[in-house]
């Protein structure tokens, strides 16, 4: 079995600051890195030639408190007005695979809208709050229910949900009549 070895060289500070670069560098022989060490404060040239440090600009970016964004509470008004165009969506979309559900269509809308309408009122509080979790529960419950076409109507209900709920939110006058 070979061994390798590394050997760590510094070029000696005792050169003249013409012959070498401003910050000494490491080489890590055999392995082929070369190691920097961390740069000094940047600054910047002015008209008068006088360097501006950076470190002032630093520390206040430090010391900005990061803001966190608020979300809003379900509105049940909102909830409602998009529980029934989701309702009307699954009504209109669904039916094109009608051989994926046959007699069960309704009970499978049923299912979907249940869920829906409970994720409106309890967990959505506009854009960015839009999850996954409802709709992997409506393909769950689907399959424990034994109805047909659960990834087909949990899919559809989806891809609805990603283009309808944030716009509507955005502009609640279409939907509530605010």
């Amino acid at each position: 079995m070979a061994s390798s070895s590394c050997s760590l060289v510094s070029i000696p500070p005792s050169l003249t600051p013409a012959k070498i670069p401003t910050s000494t560098i490491l080489i890590l022989r055999n392995a082929g890195l070369i190691l920097n060490p961390p740069s000094p404060p940047l600054s910047f040239p002015t008209l008068s030639s006088k360097p501006i440090s950076v470190k002032p600009f630093l520390s206040v970016l430090r010391s900005s408190h990061s803001q966190k964004y608020v979300y809003h509470d379900p509105i049940p008004k909102f909830a409602e007005a998009e529980t029934q165009k989701f309702k009307a969506e699954l009504f209109n979309k669904l039916p094109k695979d009608k051989d994926k559900f046959g007699d069960d269509l309704d009970s499978v809308i049923v299912v979907c809208v249940e869920i829906f309408n409970d994720f409106l009122h309890n967990e959505y509080g506009g854009p960015g709050t839009l999850l996954v979790e409802p709709f992997t529960d409506m393909f769950v419950a689907l399959k424990e229910k034994k109805l047909p076409g659960a990834p087909v109507a949990a899919r559809a209900s989806l891809l609805w949900a990603q283009n309808h709920l944030d716009h509507d939110w955005e502009f609640p006058w279409r939907v509530t009549g605010v």
